[in-house]
């Protein structure tokens, strides 16, 4: 039997527990398989796919060992541990207990021609840029909470951090996300308000202090300060430097500002503590400055026109 090596960065001890693991874990789905007959697994795997209410239970969702239980009850076999019920599941990558948040986009003629206008400003944001013209996404993160935490007891050798699950709520912040596609880099700004006023103000603000270039296209949702009056008007008094494009009803995954918000929160959001909203903003401030220096790239963008419309066309057979 040929020998095989440890894999990159791994010791060969390592590679021992895996394979035997590996090898644990095909056996014990053999003797489910050869305990439990294929008409049997079907049955329970049927089960997996009905809503718990059918069986008269008014649980969300089932957990194998609801399914184990369930499966006994209804005569498909005389007992099985919920293990057992992981493996068969598991065989065909069933995961009755997770879930994942989706929007349905609106497949029609305002999709392709949306999407499309959007795809192109990433395709050609650098050539864009160097004519003078930026691509620019922008999204809101609305409502930041400023939680205060206390005590938070920092890592040290042998334990993680640690934060009180209580707090004290000090009022919210909105935060609106400015990246350059091109280069990767962001600016964050602060309204008092959510709305198509406070929205221009932004922008205006953007402007002035960009104003050696020719202009923008100005990737952006179709949330109601975006699609205010106040805004469109603005926009037509501009000449033409702002460009905006709006991404498709509930695709808003085709604004990079999105991927920007991930990374940026998860940096310098998600686990400190604030006294105030002050606090809170000037940790946004602060911040941003240094996600530029430290962490600003462009990002990787694989979604081309081509694709989006072959997508489309599986989409809407």
């Amino acid at each position: 039997m040929a020998a095989t090596g440890a894999r990159s960065g791994e010791s060969a001890s390592d590679t021992n527990v895996a394979e035997r693991r590996n090898f644990s874990a095909t056996r014990y789905a053999a003797a489910v398989r050869g305990v439990f007959p294929p008409l049997q697994q079907a049955q329970i795997v049927e089960l997996a796919c009905l809503e718990p209410i059918a069986r008269g239970l008014h649980i969300t969702h089932w957990a194998s060992a609801d399914l184990a239980r369930q499966a006994a009850l209804d005569g498909i076999v005389p007992s099985i541990s919920a293990r057992q019920v992981r493996r068969i599941l598991d065989e065909v990558e069933l995961q009755p207990h997770l879930t994942r948040y989706w929007k349905t986009p609106r497949l029609d003629d305002q999709f392709i021609s949306r999407a499309g206008a959007v795809l192109w400003c990433y395709a050609n944001a650098e050539s864009l840029a160097r004519h003078g013209i930026w691509v620019v996404c922008i999204d809101e993160m609305p409502n930041l909470q400023a939680l205060e935490r206390h005590p938070i007891r920092r890592a040290i050798p042998g334990l993680i951090e640690r934060q009180e699950f209580d707090y004290t709520r000090h009022g919210t912040v909105n935060a609106l996300m400015f990246l350059v596609v091109h280069s990767g880099r962001m600016r964050a700004m602060c309204p008092p308000v959510k709305d198509a006023a406070h929205y221009v103000q932004c922008l205006r603000r953007f402007r002035n202090e960009h104003r050696s270039i020719k202009g923008i296209y100005l990737i952006q949702d179709g949330d109601p300060s975006h699609t205010a009056g106040m805004t469109s008007d603005y926009f037509r008094s501009q000449e033409g430097w702002w460009r905006s494009r709006f991404t498709p009803v509930h695709a808003s995954w085709l604004n990079e500002a999105e991927m920007l918000n991930r990374a940026f929160s998860g940096r310098y959001l998600r686990r400190e503590s604030w006294t105030s909203r002050a606090a809170l903003i000037e940790q946004i401030q602060a911040s941003w400055p240094e996600y530029n220096r430290l962490y600003a790239h462009p990002f990787e963008w694989m979604w081309s026109d081509y694709k989006m419309r072959q997508w489309y066309a599986d989409h809407t057979i």
